[in-house]
């Protein structure tokens, strides 16, 4: 039976109110997980297939984003980050060092990257860091640890006495290049502390130059022949605003790369380990697709 509504009574009018307002709850609540869900994947960047991975502001350290980022790792050839900032912390970069014998058996044992160079060879410190960083030349890497151990062991030692001073506590070296040396998980670190140690290295100018630069030539002169070193970081072609910093591969690291990006006045620094390579991308280019989901997302909020 239909009821004027003047005839209900104000008792009536709040319980049908309350109930009104009970049935339509649901419509509310139903439309709160597609909102929620909506604001996650804004919340993360897509795609990134990179196990241990974070993008972070490079200014303050400040992780916009990460992923099993304190995880001890390996890292292959980022290794050469540290090796880098060690040898230009000590300075004279201009001292003239001889390529040493024991680099051929070096790069023979792991089958090294290799700036190609012979021993006996005459080349500056500066020389020799574009030839370790462009190219990943181990044989450049054990050139300098060599002469700034002085002795092998003794560079290592610096290393990871470096690493300490800088607050890497999750991080430990064994090699100068990051070769498996003496195994596979000898040598290791964290994304964390990887940015951490890009944010320093970053601070050097001269450590900048070297890892923005593209390809570096040293003309034939006395002591040593001409080299032409390319810069294996495919993110400085591929990403504009890409300013560094170093690739890096093992069997059990997989690829890696630290990375930094500036646009406009924001500078983002992130790091990949073990990025998965797939039919449609395979090497470096893994890495690279990893670091650059992360830093569009990282510069459109």
């Amino acid at each position: 039976m239909r009821v004027p509504a003047g005839l209900l009574s104000g008792a009536a009018v709040t319980g049908l109110l309350a109930a009104g307002l009970t049935a339509a709850a649901p419509a509310a609540s139903a439309a709160t997980p597609a909102k929620t869900a909506t604001a996650k994947a804004a919340a993360a960047p897509a795609g990134v297939q990179a196990p241990w991975a974070e993008v972070a502001n490079a200014a303050t350290g400040a992780d916009l984003w990460s992923r099993s980022s304190v995880t001890e790792r390996p890292m292959g050839s980022v290794t050469k980050v540290m090796t880098a900032y060690a040898v230009i912390e000590a300075g004279d970069l201009n001292r003239v060092i001889t390529v040493p014998e024991g680099i051929v058996a070096y790069d023979k044992k792991y089958d090294a990257s290799t700036a190609g160079l012979v021993p006996g060879e005459k080349l500056t410190a500066l020389q020799l860091l574009y030839a370790m960083m462009l190219p990943s030349g181990c044989d450049a890497a054990y050139t300098l640890a060599t002469a700034y151990g002085p002795g092998f062991s003794a560079f290592v030692a610096t290393m990871n006495a470096t690493a300490k001073k800088l607050g890497l506590s999750k991080t430990h070296f064994s090699d100068p290049s990051g070769l498996p040396n003496p195994g596979q998980y000898t040598n290791y670190s964290t994304v964390r502390d990887l940015i951490s140690l890009g944010r320093d290295a970053m601070k050097l100018a001269v450590f900048r130059q070297v890892v923005a630069t593209r390809s570096y030539h040293v003309a034939a002169g006395a002591g040593h022949r001409a080299h032409t070193w390319k810069n294996l970081n495919q993110l400085l072609t591929s990403y504009s605003g890409a300013i560094g910093i170093k690739t890096g591969f093992t069997a059990a690291a997989g690829e890696c790369l630290l990375f930094e990006a500036r646009r406009g006045g924001t500078t983002l620094i992130g790091a990949v380990l073990h990025s998965a390579a797939t039919e449609s991308a395979s090497g470096q280019a893994a890495p690279v697709r990893d670091a650059t989901a992360m830093l569009n997302w990282g510069f459109s909020r």
